[in-house]
């Protein structure tokens, strides 16, 4: 009863206490402590995760030694937010020991959890913590503080076909003119231009100087590797109004190597090369030096990316075309898988654009191809179907001559084939529905429209044809038909690979294609592939026959001011279209893809 009694008499007067102290203060002031060691505990946790660094240091028993610590913690760690609880409580009379659980929540969706313990000590009835930098982390020692550290992921590489590297990481330099801060504008941009011409010749002194008047400030004048910065830096530091600055990016190990097909590259797959950087907390001691690893994550890098591109090849068919001053380009596909192998053209076409998968040109008489897989799907001839070869026809109104108006009189369609008499192939085509040669080449895979991920596509148009001479003009190439250098190849690859394979560029890049793709029958495949070898054995590509078991069409296009000079083919897993654009006669194209054939390395 007496220690009832004591117990009313305390709390009687704790209360009377409490009430002159809620009209001076508040009544926040006067919560008591909570009871034992792990409310106390506890109540710290939730502070200190609350972020409420002073409540939490109250919670200590040294408050200014805690208060910088927990401050620090949060700051150095760049903490979003903090869980923690108690885990578990071992009492002995004043003393205790209480484990705890932290989570940190720290930037990019890192999360950090641990585990430690809090020493408790009771004085005058009261619990606290003893304080120790152990009570942020366990292995955190005493004038130590914990940092966040980031890790890059390597950037992910670009190699090509063989496996070797064609974009690696690296450093590119921005060339910068800001005219206000220049003393003499025309001056600096003539310097600039004097400086840069090796780099890129398109760029001259008036070029800069009025494209730097059409913005504010810094008028990016171009970008150069690291190479080519070091070979100028000085020169570039003299000239007034020019800056420079440098950024990661993915660079080309050779930039002879189709460099405006990997630029369309690097774009589609830029935002996909830095993987996930890893991540670490270190203790540093009170010289700045890490001490210790408390956590650390690999950062996770992102595979390197595969194109289809074969170095041998592309390196093969650069230089064939490169020859030529008038526009030539030459596109190269493997038939069993799709894979684009090579795009080459030489700087005249580069001039407008990528023309070898984009150009639409006439295709003369390599359409021929399309033609007379045409009369084999529909019946209409086979390879050894006697036809008429004058040196002239006449079909409508319209008079068709073959070249030099050579005749060979009624012969087998591959002998016609091999000879490229247009007048065949024109008779035969006048005698077709509109849209015969419409569905052929789409057999083919000309005229669809590509999504190949990393390369502008347009195979070409085969507009069905209900009007006579236009359908005539069309079964030798000339008419309305035209075709890419890429829909060529196309064509040749189907011959080589019995079904029109699908395009692709990039590994794992799904090509998609909109319109039909009619299979092509085994019936044109055989016609097709002994009239193409007839072509080169005892043909218009005779020039080619040395380069082994080559299957091929040659074409010779008459357009306004001279003629394109044409050549597709295949030979073993290679199936290829070459153009020279107004090259004259098609054994100027033949002499290209030799070219390409001879430098590739044995077993190509």
């Amino acid at each position: 009863m007496n220690t009832r009694h004591f117990s009313r008499s305390r709390s009687a007067q704790l209360l009377a206490s409490c009430t002159v102290i809620f009209l001076a203060v508040g009544i926040s002031s006067c919560t008591p402590k909570p009871a034992g060691p792990e409310p106390v505990a506890q109540q710290f946790l939730s502070a200190f995760g609350d972020r409420d660094i002073d409540e939490a240091a109250k919670m200590t028993d040294r408050p200014d030694s805690a208060g910088p610590v927990l401050s620090d913690t949060w700051d150095a760690l760049q903490a979003e937010s903090m869980t923690a609880e108690t885990t578990s409580v071992k009492m002995n009379g004043d003393t205790a020991t209480v484990g705890y659980t932290y989570e940190w929540h720290l930037p990019k969706d890192r999360v950090w959890t641990y585990d430690g313990e809090l020493q408790m000590g009771r004085k005058d009835g009261d619990w606290s913590v003893r304080w120790s930098s152990t009570d942020v982390h366990p292995r955190l020692g005493d004038k130590q503080t914990m940092s966040l550290r980031a890790t890059a992921a390597p950037r992910a590489r670009v190699n090509e076909h063989s496996g070797t590297d064609v974009l690696v990481p690296g450093i590119v330099y921005r060339v910068k003119f800001d005219r206000s801060k220049s003393n003499d504008i025309i001056g600096s941009a003539n310097s600039l231009a004097s400086v840069l011409g090796r780099f890129d010749a398109s760029l001259t002194g008036q070029s800069i100087a009025e494209s730097s008047t059409a913005v504010k400030g810094d008028y990016l004048v171009t970008r150069l590797r690291s190479d080519d910065y070091d070979q100028v830096s000085a020169q570039l530091g003299a000239i007034s109004g020019v800056s420079v600055s440098d950024e990661s990016d993915l660079v080309s190990t050779d930039p002879e190597f189709a460099p405006d097909l990997l630029g369309q590259i690097k774009k589609t797959i830029i935002d996909e090369v830095d993987g996930k950087a890893g991540w670490s907390v270190v203790t540093v001691n009170q010289n700045g030096v890490d001490t210790d690893v408390l956590t650390e994550t690999a950062p996770q890098p992102v595979p390197s990316f595969s194109i289809s591109l074969d170095r041998n090849i592309q390196i093969a068919a650069q230089r064939a075309v490169n020859v030529n001053k008038d526009q030539a380009m030459m596109v190269v596909i493997e038939p069993s898988s799709g894979a684009i192998l090579a795009v080459a053209q030489n700087k005249a076409a580069d001039r407008d654009g990528p023309v070898a998968t984009m150009g639409q040109y006439p295709p003369g008489s390599t359409f021929k191809i399309i033609t007379a897989g045409a009369a084999i799907s529909t019946g209409q001839a086979t390879p050894d179907t006697m036809v008429p070869c004058p040196g002239r026809i006449e079909i409508g109104e319209r008079s068709v001559p073959n070249y030099n108006e050579f005749a060979l009189g009624t012969v087998p369609m591959a002998t016609a084939f091999a000879r490229s008499c247009n007048t065949s192939f024109a008779k035969l085509a006048s005698e077709m529905q509109a849209d015969t040669l419409t569905t052929a080449a789409a057999q083919f895979g000309i005229g669809q429209d590509y999504n190949v991920v990393g390369l502008p596509i347009d195979s070409g148009s085969v507009p069905p044809a209900s009007d006579l001479v236009q359908r005539t003009e069309d079964g030798f190439g000339q008419g309305k038909v035209v075709v890419s250098p890429f829909g060529m190849a196309m064509a040749a690859a189907t011959v080589a690979n019995g079904s029109t394979p699908v395009p692709q560029l990039i590994s794992g890049r799904e090509t998609t294609i909109d319109g039909e793709r009619p299979a092509i029958t085994p019936a044109m495949v055989d016609g097709l592939r002994g009239m193409m070898r007839l072509v080169v054995t005892s043909g218009t590509a005779e020039r080619v026959e040395d380069q082994g078991e080559v299957y091929g069409k040659t074409g010779e296009a008459e357009v306004d001011g001279g003629s394109h000079a044409w050549f597709v083919g295949y030979r073993g897993n290679l199936a290829f279209a070459t153009l020279v654009v107004r090259g004259g006669s098609s054994d100027n194209a033949v002499a290209v893809t030799r070219d390409m054939l001879t430098a590739l390395p044995e077993g190509y």
